[in-house]
């Protein structure tokens, strides 16, 4: 079983990677694109590929595989140039991939005009990553939106389930400024 879900992985990894090959590219959005869509419109626009994808997925090889209001999932591949000087993949990388499926999950849910920031995230890696495992999933999923807050809750997994950690965040909710700062 293990075998055909990561077939089904990487199939859909590549299916993305050819769309994201076709649109703009990595970069961040100006203000007035964000500003005018939900925030599930945007998710969807990096996850086809028709938005700027998030500079930082190219740079630890990972990137955004599924969104719907409420839930996010990345996919990424351990790499060496991840891992710690004990020989395993960093705790960072860990933490960035799930603050990553915690947050934009939060992101899908926020109207046009909305916005909001991580204010605390607590980490906990439960069994050691290494290159052998090819692919891994941080799957978020939002507890709690509101007006101001708003929390998630995110696992990462290999594609036989085994679960390397399991995450928590905070989130400040708030309006988009009025105007672009100079």
């Amino acid at each position: 079983m293990t075998s055909s879900v990561l077939e089904q992985w990487l199939a859909r990894e590549h299916e993305l990677r050819t769309q994201h090959a076709q649109g703009p590219g990595p970069g961040v959005n100006d203000i007035e694109t964000v500003r005018g869509k939900t925030g599930l419109e945007l998710m969807q626009a990096v996850l086809h590929g028709t938005g700027h994808t998030p500079t930082i997925g190219h740079t630890l090889d990972f990137l955004l595989v599924d969104v719907s209001p409420g839930h996010a999932v990345f996919q990424g591949a351990p790499g060496t140039g991840h891992l710690n000087p004990m020989g395993t993949v960093h705790g960072g990388w860990f933490a960035t991939l799930l603050d990553s499926a915690l947050g934009c999950a939060v992101h899908s849910l926020m109207p046009a005009g909305r916005a909001y920031t991580t204010a605390e995230l607590s980490v906990n890696i439960v069994k050691a990553l290494s290159p052998k495992v090819q692919r891994v999933r941080a799957e978020g999923k939002v507890v709690h939106c509101g007006r101001q807050l708003a929390t998630a809750e995110a696992r990462l997994l290999g594609p036989d389930g085994t679960l390397y950690a399991h995450a928590t965040t905070t989130c400040l909710v708030f309006d988009l400024p009025t105007q672009s700062r100079p």
